[in-house]
């Protein structure tokens, strides 16, 4: 009889296999929205209130000169005023708990919580995005999120088949900011608009949408800086893209992301109130990140603007029915 050889796939359960010391990750995306505005200093108290223009000084010809006998008609020199509202950054707490059994951690090659903070820095990334740019699941405090406040100015351009017309034309999402009196100075849109973008070319046939390997970001439109999101926060049904002034979106931090460890305590399930977890009944240990951070659309008047009734820095470029 033929006689078999004894190869490898016979000895699969005696040698042992290496196991790489990485765990695999999808790419950390964190806060696309604090990447792309203007950060303040951080806040002292839980509420900080900023001085926003709302009046502009007026200037005046001055008809006619005095004389020795006494001032012309008109050559006097008039007053003007200028004026200040006030607008209020609330912080607002975010926060989530990691619980782990501690025989895991014990039993297992890899730094865990090494692995888990940048999963949290991802999902509070996600929470604020979605809060700021949308309203999804924000705090009472703050105000409508940034889509639905350039709904309201009228800022929104829908998408036709024209999507250079509707993006770069009269009338199209970056001239809707110029008319508002304010420079677009970036764009952000969902993943989904890159397809749409590649084919478009200029007059002279040149593509709008560039690659730059040498700035600070691989793209760019119309000069502006270019972000996609991937965190999952853009949402492309209510925005394909949102292009204007990120310098008028500021915000500020009460408190930067921390991280604490404990051994003991309860977790209770936020509906039902229900102990969910006992950490030292159940041998476990949790991990508690907590960041607090406000927002608001600064918005001051311009030379340009002061006789619009409601000028907006953004607009949004949306789909189509």
């Amino acid at each position: 009889m033929a006689v078999s050889a004894i190869d490898r796939t016979k000895l699969g359960g005696l040698i042992p296999e290496p196991v790489t010391r990485e765990i695999m990750q999808g790419a950390i995306a964190e806060s696309a929205v604090l990447r792309m505005a203007r950060r303040l200093p951080n806040m002292s108290s839980k509420t900080q209130t900023i001085n926003v223009l709302d009046a502009l000084p007026t200037a005046y010809f001055v008809n006619g000169e005095a004389t020795a006998s006494g001032a012309e008609e008109n050559a006097f020199k008039q007053t003007t005023t200028m004026a200040w509202k006030d607008k209020k950054i609330t912080a607002e707490e975010i926060a989530v708990i990691v619980p782990i059994p501690e025989a895991v951690l014990d039993d297992s090659a890899y730094d865990i919580w090494g692995e888990v903070r940048p999963r949290l820095t991802e999902a509070f990334g996600k929470v604020i995005d979605a809060a700021i740019l949308f309203g999804v699941n924000k705090p009472t405090s703050w105000r409508d999120g940034l889509v639905p406040s350039i709904s309201t100015a009228s800022n929104e351009v829908t998408a036709t088949a024209n999507i250079f017309k509707d993006i770069m034309g009269e009338g199209g999402v970056i001239a809707k900011v110029e008319e508002d009196g304010f420079i677009p100075n970036g764009a952000m849109a969902a993943i989904s608009m890159r397809a749409k973008l590649r084919g478009l070319v200029d007059a002279n046939g040149q593509p709008i949408f560039k690659t730059d390997m040498q700035g600070s970001t691989r793209y760019a439109l119309d000069g502006m800086d270019m972000y996609f999101p991937n965190n999952g926060a853009f949402d492309a049904t209510k925005s394909l893209m949102i292009v204007g002034d990120w310098n008028q979106l500021i915000y500020a931090i009460r408190q930067d992301m921390t991280f604490k460890i404990f051994d003991s305590g309860v977790i209770q399930d936020p509906s039902t109130k229900d102990i969910t977890y006992n950490l030292m009944q159940n041998d476990m240990v949790a991990l508690r990140a907590v960041m607090r951070l406000g927002w608001e659309v600064a918005n001051p008047k311009s030379a340009f603007n002061a006789s619009l009734s409601n000028p907006f820095p953004f607009a949004s470029y949306k789909a189509g029915e």
